[in-house]
C-alpha cells in the first residue's frame, strides 16, 4: 500500500468524525500549549534578568557581612555571628588593594521620605561614599552626585530614585527642593535615571545621601557593604582574592577557617535566579506533562473504540491482501496525524498567549523556534507511546472473525 494511500485513508477517517477528533485532541492541545507557554515565559524571564543583572556591572563585586543572594536560612543565621564590615575595613581595602580600580561603601535601611505635601514609606535609604558616583552603574538624569568634601562634611544632600521623585514631586522639578529623611532635612541635588523593574520589583525606590550624613542620622553601628570595581571582568577573581587576603589578615582569620564575609557578583545573582527559575520550570513542566499524559490516554482509548467500530473494514482489507503491518501503519498514521494537528494547534496557541502576555503585561516572553520543535516532538512522542498498542491490536485481528462482526 502506498504511503499516499495510507495518509489519505487516515485523514479521511479523522475528517469523518470531526467532533470526536477535536475532543480527543483537547487534552493534548492543553498540554502542549501549557508547555510552550512555560518555555517562552521562562526563557523570556531568563533573558530579562540577565540584562538587568548585567546592568549592575560585570566588573563590580560587593563585600558584605551577610550573603546578599541566598535562599539558605541557616547560612543567614550563621553569618549574623560574623564581624561587621567596618569603616576601617573599607579604608584598608581602599589603601592596600592594588587591583582595585575603586572601593566604595554603602549603608542601607528602609525608611519614610517626605516632601512638603507628599509622604512615601518603605523607601530604601542608602548612605554612600562619594566615589560610588562613578563606581556604580547608576546614571544621573538631572543634577549631580555629591562630592567627597560634601560627604566628609555630612552635607544634607539627596539624590532621588525615579519612583521617589514621581511620588514626592509629581508636578514640579525636584532639584533644589527639600525633603525629610529620618528626621533630617535634605536638599535634592540629583535625580537618578529610571532603572525599571525586575519581575515586578521596582529598582527605583531609593534615596541616596552621603554616608557620613547617614551615620549622623542613624548611628554607625551597622555593617557596611563594600562595592569594589575591578579593572575588567576577567580580573574580578584575582581582585576578589586580594580583597579576601586583606580582610582575613585584618581579622587574623585562621588559614583553615572559612571567610567571615561574602562576595557577591552579577553572576551570583544570576545563579540564584537560575536556581529559583529551574524549580518553577520543573514544577510547571510536570503539570503540563500531566495534561499531555491524560491527552495520550484519551487518544489511545478513542483509537481502541475506532478499531472496534472498524473491525469489519479491517477484515475486508485483510481478505484482499492487506498485511498486518499495513493495518498497523494505517492506525499509527491516524494517531500521529491527530497528535501533529494537536501539536501545531498547541504551539500556535502557546505562542499567541505568550505574545499577548508580553504585549499587555510587564512579564517578558521570548518566542524561539526550538521551543516549537520541542512541542511538536512531545506530540509525536505521545502518538508513538499511546498509538502503538491500538495499532498492534488492529493488526492482529483474525480476518475471518473480523468479517463476521456486525
Amino acid at each position: 500500500m502506498l504511503a499516499t494511500d495510507t495518509l489519505r485513508l487516515a485523514f479521511g477517517a479523522l475528517s469523518a468524525h470531526k467532533m470526536r477528533t477535536a475532543l480527543t485532541l483537547l487534552g493534548l492541545v492543553i498540554g502542549v500549549t501549557s508547555l510552550i507557554l512555560v518555555m517562552t515565559l521562562v526563557q523570556g524571564a531568563n533573558a530579562y534578568v540577565e540584562t538587568k543583572i548585567a546592568n549592575l556591572g560585570t566588573n563590580i563585586f560587593q563585600v558584605s557581612k551577610l550573603p546578599l543572594a541566598t535562599t539558605d536560612f541557616r547560612e543567614m543565621l550563621r553569618a549574623k555571628k560574623f564581624r561587621d564590615v567596618s569603616i576601617e575595613d573599607w579604608h584598608a581595602v581602599q589603601d592596600r588593594c592594588k587591583r582595585c580600580v575603586g572601593v566604595g561603601a554603602q549603608l542601607e535601611l528602609p525608611g519614610r521620605v517626605m516632601s512638603d505635601f507628599q509622604s512615601m514609606p518603605d523607601v530604601s535609604i542608602r548612605g554612600q561614599t562619594a566615589n560610588m558616583g562613578w563606581i556604580s552603574t547608576l546614571d544621573i538624569a538631572q543634577g549631580r552626585f555629591f562630592t567627597e568634601s560634601e560627604q566628609r562634611a555630612a552635607a544634607p544632600l539627596a539624590i532621588l530614585g525615579d519612583n521617589v521623585r514621581d511620588r514626592l514631586f509629581p508636578t514640579s522639578d525636584s532639584l533644589g527642593k527639600k525633603i525629610r529623611v529620618g528626621g533630617g532635612e535634605f536638599e535634592v541635588i540629583g535625580e537618578a535615571e529610571k532603572i525599571g523593574s525586575i519581575l515586578g520589583q521596582s529598582q527605583d525606590n531609593f534615596v541616596l545621601i552621603p554616608i557620613d550624613a547617614f551615620e549622623k542620622l542613624y548611628g554607625s553601628r551597622r555593617s557596611l557593604i563594600l562595592h569594589v570595581k575591578a579593572l575588567s571582568k576577567d580580573s574580578i577573581v584575582a581582585t576578589e582574592d586580594e580583597v579576601r587576603l586583606i580582610l582575613r589578615s585584618r581579622r587574623h582569620t585562621d588559614p583553615l577557617a572559612r571567610d567571615g564575609f561574602y562576595f557577591t557578583t552579577a553572576q551570583t545573582y544570576l545563579d540564584l535566579w537560575r536556581d529559583i527559575s529551574s524549580v518553577f520550570f520543573i514544577v510547571l513542566v510536570l503539570i503540563s506533562s500531566v495534561a499531555s499524559f491524560v491527552g495520550g490516554i484519551v487518544i489511545m482509548n478513542i483509537t481502541l473504540v475506532s478499531v472496534t467500530e472498524r473491525t469489519k473494514e479491517i477484515g475486508l482489507r485483510r481478505s484482499v491482501g492487506a498485511r498486518q503491518r499495513d493495518i498497523a501503519r494505517q492506525f499509527l498514521v491516524e494517531v500521529v496525524a491527530q497528535c501533529l494537528v494537536g501539536g501545531f494547534t498547541g504551539v500556535a496557541l502557546g505562542f499567541a498567549l505568550a505574545l499577548l502576555l508580553r504585549q499587555f503585561t510587564p512579564f517578558p516572553a521570548v518566542v524561539q523556534g526550538w521551543v516549537a520543535v520541542m512541542g511538536l516532538a512531545l506530540s509525536s512522542l505521545i502518538a508513538l507511546i499511546f498509538g502503538v498498542y491500538p495499532a498492534i491490536k488492529a493488526a492482529k485481528l483474525d480476518p475471518v472473525v473480523a468479517l463476521r462482526s456486525e
